[in-house]
């Protein structure tokens, strides 16, 4: 008996050794918490919010605190929503956007909002309405940014109570009804057709002043051939004169037999011409041009 009285007592004894050492290791297990980098803990203590834990190793109280929410703070991107929207002046659009978001302060977005996506989506329809009710058609059309920015300023301050940061907001299409569709490809069409007409009404008239400008340049290089022509006929006519007042009727009888001569040689290289016809006094022409030029000499 006292045998196993011993061992009773030896075995109870490392049985509370055990379990001491079971407890300790279950009090590290419930009080250390390692937080991933990409993550943030929501702890609550007695349903309660207690602290937030960052990235990293953290401690809490053992069997009094518990993890209650583990939120990623990536960023987010919505799913493409799409709604309808009527411009200032009626016309009926359907406008399709994202949205990409990232929970900065999980305490408040665990404990105000239920469903972030569902209503980050209903503001962004609300805000997309608002906006296009405000601009017409062409507006929307060449003011993307400026309606992307709206969306975006607004969804900020909406969304701020939520703890979340909202980083980017775009608009991926704007379709239009059948029937506008229709009536602004009719619009394209007649506006090509104008441009068109007008390129082509541009072109007559450009061709209309090139002939114009060819005229003009044909005209002055004719009236300054004759320029010049009556110039050296003015110059020949000096010369004439000149040797006239200091010749005499010499001179002046020298160049009319020079015609004659230059004329009877003219007649006489024609094609076809076997018979030359001189006049009576052609060699007497001759014979004073003759004269004259060996006079001269």
């Amino acid at each position: 008996m006292d045998i196993e009285q011993i061992l009773a007592d030896v075995i109870g004894g490392n049985l509370v050794l055990i379990l001491f050492a079971a407890f300790i290791i279950l009090c590290v297990l419930l009080g250390v918490r390692i937080v991933p980098q990409s993550e943030k803990f929501v702890v609550e203590r007695f349903g309660r919010l207690k602290s937030v834990l960052g990235p990293g190793i953290n401690f809490i109280v053992p069997f009094l605190d518990r993890v209650a929410h583990k939120i990623s703070i990536l960023e987010r991107q919505l799913p493409p929503m799409s709604q309808d929207a009527i411009t200032s002046d009626n016309v009926l659009l359907q406008v399709e956007s994202s949205v990409f978001y990232r929970i900065i302060e999980p305490e408040k977005t665990v404990y105000r909002i239920r469903d972030v996506d569902g209503a980050i989506t209903t503001t962004v329809a609300g805000i997309v309405r608002a906006e296009i009710g405000k601009m017409e058609l062409d507006e929307v059309q060449s003011n993307r940014s400026n309606l992307i920015t709206a969306i975006q300023d607004q969804l900020r301050a909406q969304v701020d109570d939520w703890g979340i940061e909202l980083t980017r907001a775009e608009i991926l299409d704007v379709n239009l009804d059948a029937a506008t569709r229709a009536a602004m490809l009719q619009q394209l069409n007649a506006e090509r057709a104008r441009r068109a007409q007008v390129t082509e009404a541009e072109g007559a008239k450009r061709a209309v002043e090139l002939n114009a400008e060819a005229e003009l340049y044909a005209a002055k290089q004719i009236a300054e051939a004759r320029r010049v022509e009556a110039e050296a006929e003015a110059y020949a006519t000096r010369v004439v004169a000149e040797a006239i007042k200091e010749n005499g009727i010499e001179a002046a009888q020298y160049q009319v037999a020079l015609k004659q001569v230059e004329s009877l040689t003219a007649l006489g290289a024609g094609e076809g011409k076997q018979t030359v016809v001189l006049p009576s006094n052609a060699l007497d022409a001759f014979g004073d041009a003759f004269k004259m030029l060996k006079g001269g000499k």
